[in-house]
This record gives C-alpha cells, sequence and structure tokens, in this order.
C-alpha cells in the first residue's frame, strides 16, 4: 500500500486540450475501423467494466469468520476489519447485482493472509484488511474465506460471464508487529524510505517506515524465511510447498530470489482457480524487468489453465494485466516519467494502466474534449493497449465528486468516455467517501450500503442510471474500444462510436422531452433502432429519428 500523495502537480503536468492534429488523424481513420475484423472469440478488454471492490467492505455472508487469528476490534475508524469475505461476493454475483450493472470483470482487493496483528503508525490502530500486508502469498486470508470459498467465486462468476481479477504485490510484505516478524535481511531491506523525486529513490526504497520493501532487485538464491517454514509445518504443507517451488525453478531457470518465488505462489492463482488476470501493485516501486518477467510467467500459467481445464476455458482471450503507476496519466503516452528516466510498462509488461489523470480530464474540459482525447490517444499511440479510467478508487483522497453531488455525470463520462471503465464499489449508489471520524484514506473505504441501495427511492434512480448505462457500454464494445466520431453539438452531444459491425449512436446533454437526432452516419432509412435508456423503439426517417422521453439522454443501438 502507498500513501495518499498530493497530485496537484497533474493539473499542470497533464495535457487538457486535444491538439487539432490528433483529431485530424483520428478521424481520418473511420473506415479503416469500420472494416477492421474484431474476433468474436476475444473479450475486449479495453472497453470492459471492471467492478473493483475491497472484499472486506462489500458484503458479508459468513459471520463466522469477520475476526480471525487473534485479531480484535481495537481498529480507529475503518481501519479494522468489517467482514466482507468472498461467499459475499459470490453471493451479490448470483443474485444478478454485476450483470444487472454491466459488469464484466471483478477486480478484488488482495485475498492472500495479511499480517494478524494490528499496527499504529501515526492514523491510529489498522489491519491489513485491504488485503495489502501480505504474510503468506500462499494463503487466503481466513477473514475472507477459503480455496474453496475463492473456486465458488470464479466458478460463478464465469457462469455468467464475468471475468475475474486479481491484485498482485510484489513489491513488499507486511508491518513488523511482534506477531508479525520481519522477513530476513536477505529478502527484504527496511531502510532507506522513498523520496520519489528520481527513479532510484523511487524503487530501490520503502514505500514507508514501517512496509519491508522485497529485493526484487537480487538475484541472489535464498532460503525461504523461517517463519514461513515454521507456519507450512505447522499446517502440514511445508513438503508440498518446497516441492512445488523446486517444480518451478527447475522449469523457469530461475535463480531462487524472492522476486521469482512471489511470483510462482501468485501464478498459482491462475493454475489452480483459473482467475483471468491480475491488478499490480506499487509498479512503478520495482524494477520493470520484474513485470516483463511477471508476464511471462502469467501467460505461461494461464495456458496451462487453459490445457489442464479445457471445459473451463471461456475463450481465447489472453491473460489481463493492468498495472498501478501511481500518477500515470493517458496524456504521457507509454512513457512514465521519474524526473531523471523514462519508463514504458506497457510494451511486454502490461496490457492496461490505471489512468490517474481521467478524474481531472472529467473536471477540466468538456465532455467532447474528453472524447476526442480519449479517441486520438488510443485509437494512435495507444493502439493495441488500454487505460482504465476511474472516478473514485481506494487510495486517491481527492475523487472526481467527493461530496458526490454529481452521480449522474459520473455514470456519463465513466462509461462514455473511450477505455475500460473502474466501477469502486458504492459508486452507482453514490456511497459516502467523507465518514465522520475517519481519517485519510479509510474515508474511502466505508462498508457497501446495501440497506441504502435497495430502499432509498433516490439511490434506486441513480443505480437505474448506472445499470442502464453499464449494460450498454458491455452489450456494445464500440462504446469503450471504438472509434468515436461528433455526429453534433446543436442542442446536446452526439456521436457515434464504431467497432467492426457494433456501431451505436449516444446523445448526452439533450433537452428532455422530444428531440430529434441526426443517425444518416451510421443508421439507414427504414433501419428501426432501439433508445436503449428509454425502451423505445424508432424508425430512421430522412436520416433521423425523433423520440421523445423525459431523458436527456439517447443510446442507440439496433433493434
Amino acid at each position: 500500500m502507498k500513501k495518499i500523495v498530493p497530485v496537484l502537480a497533474l493539473l499542470i503536468a497533464f495535457s487538457c486540450n486535444n491538439s487539432k492534429k490528433e483529431v485530424e488523424e483520428t478521424e481520418n481513420k473511420t473506415s479503416i475501423q469500420s472494416d477492421e475484423v474484431i474476433s468474436e472469440d476475444v473479450f475486449p478488454w479495453d472497453a470492459a467494466n471492471i467492478y473493483f471492490l475491497l472484499t472486506d467492505r462489500f458484503n458479508n455472508a459468513d459471520s463466522s469468520n469477520d475476526l480471525m487469528y487473534g485479531r480484535k476490534g481495537d481498529a480507529a475508524k475503518l481501519r479494522g476489519y468489517m467482514g466482507g469475505d468472498l461467499k459475499g461476493v459470490t453471493q451479490k454475483i448470483n443474485e444478478g447485482y454485476f450483470t444487472d450493472l454491466g459488469i464484466n470483470a471483478i477486480w478484488m482487493t488482495p485475498i492472500v493472509e495479511n499480517i494478524h496483528a494490528g499496527t499504529d503508525e501515526g492514523t491510529g490502530m489498522s489491519y491489513g484488511f485491504h488485503g495489502y500486508w501480505a504474510k503468506d502469498w500462499t494463503a487466503i486470508d481466513a477473514n475472507l474465506g477459503t480455496k474453496e470459498d475463492l473456486q465458488e467465486l470464479v466458478d460463478a462468476a464465469h457462469s455468467k460471464g464475468i471475468r475475474v481479477v486479481l491484485d498482485a504485490v510484489i513489491n513488499h510484505t507486511g508491518p513488523v508487529t511482534d506477531q508479525d516478524p520481519v522477513w530476513p535481511s536477505d529478502w527484504v531491506r527496511t531502510e532507506p524510505q522513498c523520496q520519489y523525486t528520481n527513479y532510484e529513490n523511487t524503487v530501490t526504497c520503502t514505500l514507508v517506515k514501517n512496509l519491508p520493501d522485497v529485493r526484487t532487485d537480487s538475484n541472489e538464491n535464498v532460503e525461504l524465511p523461517p517463519q514461513l517454514v515454521a507456519k507450512w509445518k505447522a499446517e502440514g504443507r511445508y513438503e508440498q510447498e518446497v516441492k512445488e517451488l523446486d517444480a518451478f525453478f527447475e522449469r523457469t531457470g530461475h535463480p531462487r530470489a524472492p522476486r521469482f518465488y512471489i511470483m510462482k505462489w501468485l501464478t498459482d492463482y491462475i493454475t489452480e482457480f483459473g482467475i483471468d488476470g491480475y491488478r499490480a501493485d506499487t509498479v512503478k516501486h520495482t524494477e520493470p524487468y520484474v513485470w516483463q518477467e511477471f508476464k511471462t510467467e502469467c501467460d505461461y500459467a494461464f495456458a496451462q489453465f487453459k490445457k489442464n481445464n479445457p471445459d473451463k476455458a471461456m475463450d481465447n482471450t489472453d491473460f489481463y494485466l493492468v498495472g498501478e503507476i501511481y500518477n500515470y496519466g493517458i496524456s504521457s503516452g507509454k512513457l512514465f516519467d521519474f524526473g531523471d528516466k523514462k519508463v514504458n510498462y506497457y510494451d511486454d509488461k502490461f496490457t492496461s494502466q490505471i489512468n490517474f489523470e481521467f478524474k481531472w480530464n472529467a473536471k477540466q474540459m468538456p465532455a467532447k474534449e474528453v472524447f476526442e482525447k480519449y479517441n486520438a490517444m488510443l485509437q494512435g499511440d495507444l493502439k493495441g493497449f488500454g487505460v482504465l479510467n476511474y472516478m473514485s478508487s481506494h487510495d486517491d483522497g481527492q475523487p472526481f465528486d467527493k461530496e458526490r453531488k454529481m452521480p449522474y455525470k459520473t455514470a456519463d463520462l465513466l462509461f462514455l468516455t473511450p477505455g475500460t471503465s473502474q466501477i469502486y464499489y458504492g459508486d452507482e449508489i453514490a456511497r459516502e467517501l467523507d465518514v465522520e471520524g475517519a481519517t485519510g484514506d479509510a474515508n474511502l473505504r466505508s462498508p457497501m450500503d446495501w440497506e441504502k441501495a435497495n430502499t432509498n427511492t433516490e439511490t434506486a434512480n441513480i443505480l437505474s442510471h448506472w445499470q442502464k448505462l453499464g449494460t450498454f457500454k458491455a452489450n456494445h464494445p464500440a462504446v469503450g474500444a471504438g472509434q468515436h466520431s461528433l455526429i453534433s453539438e446543436d442542442e446536446g452531444l452526439v456521436f457515434s462510436r464504431v467497432r467492426g459491425n457494433d456501431k451505436v449512436i449516444v446523445g448526452i446533454e439533450l433537452p428532455e422531452g422530444e428531440k430529434s437526432i441526426e443517425v444518416s452516419s451510421i443508421f439507414e432509412n427504414g433501419k428501426v433502432l432501439k433508445d436503449a435508456y428509454s425502451g423505445k423503439e424508432i424508425e430512421v426517417k430522412d436520416g433521423l429519428v425523433n423520440i421523445d422521453s423525459p431523458y436527456n439522454i439517447v443510446l442507440l443501438e439496433n433493434k
């Protein structure tokens, strides 16, 4: 985990205007894009709706595991375990909650066994409920459930066409406590602390004071940490774990260096459970070559899973890797600038990167310019890769709409901007992000308010809006990954998105009541279209569709 750091520098660093040249170049590609052959057997991660949740805060379906390993309920406000578990996620999958929201991938914070004790680093007693304080990468944290629970979750998700993304931490172990001793010095460094002013003091250092940094730069053979050996022996699985490690190192030829142990442990979740992707934590704090190595092992593990489980393979999609390069923005293209060094984290490393710039673009630019900018980048410099856009998250203390006054606009921009959408749990019900008594990032991590979601009329209207937009994007990959073209901005913003044979027209900021939409660039006369928002069906006449609906948004698709 990282501390929340000020990102006001982004306001200066990120470009808010799309160049005329970029727009012209993108518009000239329309015919090429519309003729592109799209494989039906490959999932479009670049147009996905990914629901990001803290497992402990989402839904509690098993109260018997709320406090395990002797953990206590003595944490500061919103800094302890609150009961959410894997069974709770599975329950909502089976109920159709994610399907109704148009979610086609779920990303959960790390589920590996975290440190057992709490620690006070200046914000009050805190526990590893978020999952980023690993103690044993080979075990699922008992507070969240069991391996059987994880398998049920993955199987349930896959049965509904939903992918599962786990969170990978290679950079650090959990903090040191009396119950959770520091790992050996050939495994981790405990100083110096990062300064974040250049490449070296961002990578070869500890993120914060009490967060041991894994020696990912080391190629020296190291023995297993004694505390891990003792733990595995007590659990009766030491011989099996060692046997598997021996086989891994024999196959790969890698030295028994710290990072490769962790890669083995993380890729086991691919071969055993069939997860579809990883979000990689603290990427820029780890040497770039580590992620190239990780990608190789993930790809191998995914291929092995499909080979061993042909009946469980969803399709021919590659393993998904999205990186968290803190403060990366789409304007930077493929390069992240450390000040003294620029690094490409895309090629041979990540499918996509979390886009920390998006919320600023959404704040500072009209929707028209946001759409054009993202279309130009994703159809240009980043063609073949993606960005994961978000409006709020577990770490970002400056969300797009902290007071939750713009839930409809938040959805419009998040779902309709080219790229992959990250829905942070509770965005769809305007979950509170400023909690009395909480400090820092704890404010961002309040429990999912299911009572509010199920009983509040205003919340129900907000959720319905998110569901309609999310489902439309899920049904039409063109929305997130297609060629964007402006149609009109007279009475609102009307545009088309085209990806192969998938063609849609969207209008936002339109007048309520009667409205006329120009569609001749995409749909011929006589064609019957459906407005996915109002449910109305309309025939194209004279290149137009005339719609009478009480909404200021239109989502046009083939009937």
